[in-house]
C-alpha cells in the first residue's frame, strides 16, 4: 500500500511539473505572437510594388518593366476608338505631353489591352500605322491582346494611367485628370493629376530664401 501511494503521488508530481511547463510554454507563445503583432502594427505601409511585365511593341521588340530600373515610366491605356482618348489625341495635346516628357527621360509606354476582335485593338502593322497617323510619340505602343498586363494594373478606362518611380513602386494609378468629359476644351480646365505627378517627379531642387536658419 505504501509503495503504491509512493508511486501516486510521484505521478501527481510529474503530472504537475508538466502542467506547470505546458503553461509557461503557452504563456510564451502568446507573448512571441502579441510582440509579432506589435511589430507588425508599428510597420509603417510603403508603395506598392508596380506589377512586373514583359510586352512586344508594334515592330516585335520585347519590353519589360524591369529594363527600366531607375526610371520613371508612364503606362498610359488607350483605345483610338473611344472618344475620351480622342478628346486628347484630336488636338494633339497627349502627343505633346509624350514628346516633352520622353525629352525629359521618362520612359512613356502606350499599353493597348483590347482582345481581337474588340474596340481598339490593332496589330503590329495596324499599330505602326496609327502611330505614323496620329503622330504618337510615346517611347513605344506595347500590345496586352490577351490582357494580362491590364488586369495586373487594374485598368478599366481608356485613358488611365499608371506611373512608376525608379525604384519600381506604383506611386499613381488612376485617371488623366478632374473632367470625365469628351470635350477638348476642357482640357485646360482640369486638374491634370498625370502631369502634377511626372512634373512633381521631374522638380530640381531649387534656391530657397527667408531668413536664415540658426545653426
Amino acid at each position: 500500500m505504501k509503495r503504491r501511494s509512493t508511486a501516486i503521488a510521484t505521478l501527481s508530481l510529474l503530472l504537475a511539473i508538466g502542467a506547470v511547463g505546458f503553461y509557461i510554454a503557452a504563456q510564451s507563445t502568446v507573448v512571441a505572437d502579441e510582440a509579432q503583432e506589435a511589430e507588425k502594427s508599428d510597420e509603417k505601409p510603403g508603395l506598392p510594388e508596380a506589377p512586373a511585365w514583359t510586352l512586344e511593341d508594334q515592330d516585335g521588340k520585347e519590353h519589360s518593366l524591369s529594363d527600366y530600373r531607375g526610371k520613371y515610366v508612364v503606362l498610359e491605356w488607350v483605345n483610338h476608338g473611344c472618344p475620351f482618348v480622342v478628346k486628347f489625341y484630336r488636338p494633339g495635346q497627349m502627343q505633346k505631353w509624350q514628346e516633352h516628357y520622353t525629352d525629359e527621360g521618362i520612359v512613356w509606354m502606350t499599353i493597348c489591352s483590347s482582345a481581337p476582335g474588340k474596340q481598339g485593338y490593332n496589330d503590329a502593322e495596324g499599330w505602326r500605322q496609327v502611330i505614323e497617323e496620329k503622330g504618337v510619340k510615346s517611347t513605344a505602343t506595347l500590345i496586352d491582346a490577351d490582357g494580362t498586363v491590364g488586369r495586373a494594373y487594374e485598368a478599366t478606362h481608356t485613358p488611365q494611367f499608371a506611373i512608376i518611380n525608379p525604384d519600381g513602386k506604383l506611386i499613381y494609378n488612376g485617371a488623366i485628370d478632374s473632367i470625365r468629359s469628351t470635350n477638348s476644351d476642357d482640357i485646360e480646365k482640369a486638374d491634370n493629376y498625370m502631369t502634377t505627378v511626372l512634373d512633381a517627379a521631374l522638380l530640381k531642387r531649387t534656391q530657397a530664401y527667408g531668413c536664415t536658419i540658426k545653426y
